[in-house]
């Protein structure tokens, strides 16, 4: 096979000829159509790809066949591991299948959230990826429409769609597993004062689990605002305020454990000694920066494929199926 230093633009034809193929057999593998070619041709045929520096023009196809490459992930908070963890994995993945992804950050705003996919629509983009989505005008218009789309994290929020997430009730449950295996029984909740299904969620399981378990008193404090770190601050010092500092407290979030850690050091409250702290997450970072902290863990990065997958069947019309992620206890 040649170098990838040529004079003109590398064609098919050029791939073709390197791989020792027909030039059809490497359109349709360029074009994800394998199912015609065996392992070893496919194999071939990419790595001639790489060797003579071929790049699929999947500008001019668009133009051709109407068909875009491009596909948008709307997320909300991308200072959030949570959400960077979602979009980089989505974006491997959707790379590796021969898409380009452009990331929009909504900052949990359905005004901005409208406004994305206002944009992306002038785009010609193939397929939207919504991760923690807010009900909105515009994005009820496309549900309605049909346009294909797979939902992250929170549920649709206008009937039936494709999703990837966790079972968040059941998290909250094993929360509760965990400070009640740890002999903690005055436990109380920090959450969102504007909480989405995913928070919600989770606080219905640990309460639920709680209760069957024989606890006898669970307080919740909520706290307004869109930063976990300082709803879990606030909802911290409210709740101590108010009925002093608990055995153990449950966070929806890792974030918000973080803003109550910092509320208790401030306060002179030893966490885990005086308090154990509970979050849902699992962030890689903890190990590191919050060994005092145990979390639900989640991996997010693992989230790209089963997202791709589902797109894929969106745009084959094939429903609209869901793929609950499995969730540990670190």
């Amino acid at each position: 096979m040649s170098s990838k230093h040529h004079s003109a633009p590398a064609s098919l034809a050029t791939v073709a000829a390197a791989a020792g193929v027909s030039i059809a057999t490497v359109s349709r593998i360029v074009n994800g159509e394998t199912r015609r070619a065996s392992a070893e041709t496919i194999e071939r045929v990419r790595k001639a790809i790489d060797v003579v520096g071929y790049y699929p023009n999947h500008a001019g196809r668009t133009l051709r066949r109407r068909e875009s490459r491009l596909v948008a992930m709307l997320a909300p908070n991308l200072d959030n591991p949570v959400m960077a963890a979602i979009a980089a994995s989505t974006e491997a993945a959707l790379r590796a299948a021969g898409y380009v992804m452009i990331l929009c950050d909504t900052h949990d705003r359905p005004d901005l959230q409208d406004e994305y996919l206002n944009a992306m629509r002038s785009q010609v983009v193939r397929g939207y990826i919504m991760v923690a989505s807010v009900p909105s005008a515009v994005l009820k218009d496309f549900v309605a429409d049909g346009a294909p789309m797979v939902f992250v994290n929170r549920r649709p929020p206008f009937g039936r769609g494709a999703f990837v997430g966790i079972d968040n009730i059941k998290a909250g449950a094993d929360a509760a597993d965990m400070l009640w295996s740890a002999e903690l029984k005055r436990c109380g909740v920090l959450a969102p004062a504007q909480g989405s299904s995913v928070t919600r969620d989770r606080l219905k399981g640990f309460c639920s689990r709680m209760r069957a378990l024989g606890a006898t008193e669970i307080q919740k404090a909520e706290a307004a605002g869109r930063s976990h770190l300082e709803i879990g601050y606030e909802a911290a010092r409210r709740l101590a305020a108010r009925n002093g500092w608990f055995e153990g407290l449950m966070c929806v979030s890792d974030q918000i454990a973080y803003g109550a850690y910092r509320f208790a050091r401030e306060s002179g409250i030893q966490v885990p000694e005086r308090c154990r702290l509970v979050g849902i997450d699992g962030n890689p970072l903890n190990r590191w920066i919050a060994p005092w902290l145990r979390s639900i863990e989640v991996k997010y990065e693992d989230f790209g494929e089963p997202i791709v997958e589902l797109l894929d069947q969106v745009w084959r019309a094939r429903g609209h199926a869901e793929r609950i992620m499995p969730h540990c206890m670190s």
